[in-house]
Parts: structure tokens; C-alpha cells; sequence
């Protein structure tokens, strides 16, 4: 979508094979791509795919923090190292983010105004759910997250939204299709809808959440 709105493209993710994958279908459609394999864990990935993208391609106008990872567990039964990948990837990695491309997103709000930020959050995020409880939190802080950085940005043109899908049909959510069938999902086109419409939004709009509910479903 990012491209077809004439956007061109750095892509990260942790595992190689499947980013080049990814990648390749994104230039066959005639896309521009900067393709940084990295892991969002750790602090020098993430400079390091910051830094690629200033070197291709000199500026910033959307960042999209999209990875995740979610581990579920009674929480008798909660492994410390789960919690720790859980928060690394789900929150530390937004936070490192923004704070690596601050000036560039600053410098593209000072152009138009209109510079945005979308954090992939949860319906989670907004009723914590058991058994799926450290993934939760994680996902609740990101929309505090969200809300503190419009606060702080939006007067340097920056928008930031969280975005609070219930089951998308990825393969994130196989565990859960023998209760929810793929065609009762979510779908990814729902999701980057919305951010299509977020572009076009002027500059005086600032949607910081969005919720995507299956019909009948409660929070």
C-alpha cells in the first residue's frame, strides 16, 4: 500500500529468507526497496536499519513498527526469557525507533506537517486478555506510547497512531483457527486500509487509535 501510494521502501525483519522473500514480491510489483535484515531485540539492529534507510534514501515521511511476537502462559508458568523477548520486541523496539528517527521525522513534519508514525498495537492492548497477559501489556503500553508521543511531536508536524486489530489472517494467528476460521478474520487489507486513509488525513487531524473488531465482538 506504502508503495502504490508512491512510497519507496525500507523493509527489516528478522529472518533473512523470508524478508528476501517478502522483498522480491515488493519489486516484481515495481516497487523501490531497501531490503536490512535485523532483529528489532537488539539496539544495534536497529541503528544499523536506521542508518541504511538515511543512506538510500535521505529522508522519512512514514515509519511503520510492525513486528511483534506474542508467547502465551499461564502466568504460574511465565518464563522470564519470554517475558523479556515479549517486551523487547513489542515495546523496547518502538521506543528504540523513534528515538533513532526522530530528526528524520521531525524533518519531513517540518516540511508538510504531516509525518506519521504507526505502531501495531492490539485489541489485547485495550482488555487484557488471560493466558495471553504479558503480550497484553505489552500491547496496552504501546498505545500509552502512542499517546506520549503526540503529545510531544505533534507540534513538530508528527503524528503517531495505534493501531488495535482483534485476529488478523496472518500467520501470527494460526493457533487460534480451530475457534476462529480464517474467513471470520480480520483482514491484512483492513489494516493497511486504515493507513491509506491516514495519509490522506490533513495536516490538522491526528487519529491516535484505531479499533478493528470482528462483528459481535465485545472488548
Amino acid at each position: 500500500m506504502l508503495g502504490e501510494e508512491g512510497h519507496a521502501l525500507t523493509v527489516a525483519a528478522r529472518r533473512p529468507e523470508k524478508l528476501s522473500g517478502a522483498v522480491a514480491e515488493l519489486r516484481d510489483a515495481g516497487h523501490d526497496v531497501e531490503e536490512v535484515a535485523g532483529n528489532m531485540a537488539d539496539e544495534a539492529d536497529v541503528q544499523r536499519i536506521v542508518a541504511a534507510h538515511r543512506e538510500r534514501w535521505g529522508r522519512l515521511d512514514v515509519l511503520v513498527n510492525n513486528a511483534g511476537v506474542g508467547v502465551g502462559a499461564a502466568v504460574a508458568d511465565v518464563v522470564t526469557k519470554r517475558v523479556d523477548m515479549q517486551l523487547d520486541v513489542n515495546l523496547r523496539a518502538i521506543i528504540l525507533f523513534y528515538r533513532e528517527c526522530a530528526d528524520l521525522l521531525r524533518a519531513a513534519g517540518a516540511e508538510h506537517r504531516n509525518a506519521l508514525v504507526v505502531n501495531m498495537s492490539s485489541i489485547s492492548g485495550k482488555a487484557g486478555q488471560p493466558w495471553l497477559s504479558v503480550y497484553s501489556a505489552t500491547k496496552a503500553a504501546v498505545i500509552g506510547w502512542t499517546q506520549a508521543m503526540n503529545k510531544e511531536l505533534n507540534g513538530d508536524g508528527v503524528k503517531s497512531v495505534a493501531l488495535c486489530p482483534g485476529f488478523v489472517d496472518t500467520p501470527m494467528t494460526e493457533f487460534v483457527r480451530e475457534h476462529v476460521g480464517r474467513e471470520q478474520m480480520i483482514r491484512p487489507e483492513d489494516i493497511s486500509e486504515s493507513v491509506r486513509f491516514l495519509l490522506r488525513t490533513s495536516p490538522n487531524c491526528v487519529v491516535p487509535e484505531i479499533v478493528f473488531q470482528r462483528p459481535g465482538e465485545a472488548l
